[in-house]
């Protein structure tokens, strides 16, 4: 078990989006994992209600695929992909095309959802210049959107914190309103009825900067981070409509949604809805080994490589691009994924998670209860003058009582691993009442 002597051991590390001072005052600290649970440092065990950051979609440290990495780092623990190759990289893209949705074949990988969403953004610009549309330069993101934190990303992404410190971003940049509606869709099981008109937004921003102007529109279609806003019915249907009306290209930010989250492989398919360009991450390598990847259609690759003016088409990419030890893991927990049926196994256990959801609708200072697939939100009424800091307490108390939570904002987000079970789902909700009710 890991230990730590005092507050030093602490100083050094400079945590990503948490507050450090308090945390180093009161550190919650994991050492161990297995299927559904963390272990703490202290033995604890704690039920993983979030799968890691919506990424351990198999659930921890299987066998298959903590064997593969082992066996992959003996063999080829690392070679660059520029201008060389390596065998396991084709064969990893080969087992994600052949996933893909509709005719998004071409698999560029990388090593985050933030690059994968930066990736998909300049492949976008790359496209329209190639097909003789270099007018067109604009980006269209979404108000409450996450597509990583690089600079891309957060020039399309609609989280305010994420942007005001750094600056005027990408110009050229503009954004969709987002789509919760509390009025009229509040407690909606499943997609929301009201609200496809919110897609009508971007007809608006074609008739502001012309549609030679832009480029492309990039949405998640559940948005997780800013709190799980589902979309409502047609929502994505008429966005597509728009962009085809157009000439503007479509691109389905997936790092969460991806990999049987919505019961489908991806929600393109539960939706019905062809992207263009597809993101992921997370479910990808089952979080084993950073990597991420994006998928384009036939189209986009061979304009690319068509109108090439140089040998190399696209000049992009990463040193850890198609690395061997994240091909090695993808490899495995698509195996994982086919051999235990997990993505069936979210759209079998959906209606139950639903209800368990939506039981808490009458729980202690909720004001909102939104759900698709295996994906959970609970929004808290919060303090006046104090946002966020009910749901920050009952982070904490849900930790303490054995259950790992997400919130954001005021909003609790559930995502578990796919492997659980009934009895876990049951224990998350009797957890998160009893928590509720002793949460001032």
């Amino acid at each position: 078990m890991m230990t730590y002597a005092g507050s030093n051991d602490l100083d050094a590390y400079w945590m990503p989006f948490t507050s450090n001072r308090r945390f180093k005052a009161n550190p919650r600290m994991l050492s161990g994992a297995k299927d559904m649970h963390y272990v703490t440092t202290e033995g604890r065990q704690i039920l993983d209600g979030t799968a890691g950051l919506w990424c351990v979609n198999a659930g921890h440290s299987r066998p298959r695929i903590v064997e593969a990495i082992r066996r992959q780092a003996g063999e080829l623990d690392y070679a660059p992909s520029f201008n060389l190759g390596h065998p396991i990289a084709f064969q990893f893209a080969a087992r994600v095309s052949a996933l893909m949705p509709f005719d998004l074949k071409k698999i560029f990988f990388t090593g985050s959802g933030s690059e994968s969403a930066d990736t998909a953004l300049k492949i976008a610009l790359a496209y329209q210049r190639a097909r003789g549309q270099g007018t067109r330069t604009r980006l269209i993101g979404r108000e409450r959107g996450y597509h990583g934190v690089g600079f891309g990303g957060i020039s399309v992404g609609g989280i305010v914190r994420n942007r005001m410190a750094f600056g005027t971003l990408l110009t050229g940049v503009d954004h969709l309103p987002h789509t919760h509606d509390l009025a009229r869709n509040g407690f909606s099981k499943g997609q929301p009825e009201q609200g496809a008109d919110f897609a009508d937004a971007l007809e608006r921003l074609v008739a502001l900067h012309d549609a030679s102007t832009i480029a492309a529109v990039i949405v998640e279609p559940v948005a997780g981070s800013t709190g799980v806003l589902v979309p409502p019915q047609g929502y994505l249907q008429r966005l597509r409509s728009i962009c085809d009306k157009h000439g503007i290209l479509l691109i389905f930010d997936e790092v969460i949604t991806g990999f049987g989250r919505l019961g489908s492989t991806f929600a393109a398919e539960r939706f019905g809805v062809r992207p263009d360009i597809i993101c992921m991450a997370k479910g990808l390598t089952n979080a084993a080994v950073p990597m991420g990847a994006v998928a384009v259609s036939d189209t986009i690759y061979d304009t690319l490589m068509e109108a090439a003016d140089a040998p190399i088409e696209l000049f992009h990419g990463f040193t850890y691009s198609g690395h061997p030890l994240g091909c090695a893991a993808g490899i495995a927990t698509l195996d994982t994924y086919a051999e235990e049926g997990l993505f069936q196994r979210a759209a079998d256990l959906e209606p139950y998670w639903q209800e368990a959801m939506h039981s808490l609708a009458d729980a202690r200072h909720v004001i909102d209860v939104r759900n698709l697939g295996l994906i959970g939100g609970i929004e808290l009424e919060p303090r006046p003058g104090k946002p966020t800091e009910r749901a920050s307490e009952v982070f904490a108390a849900a930790f303490d009582q054995g259950v790992m939570i997400r919130v954001t904002g005021d909003i609790i987000a559930l995502s578990p691993p796919l492997i659980i079970e009934k009895g876990h789902i049951d224990q998350i909700v009797e957890t998160l009442r009893r928590v509720l009710a002793s949460v001032d």
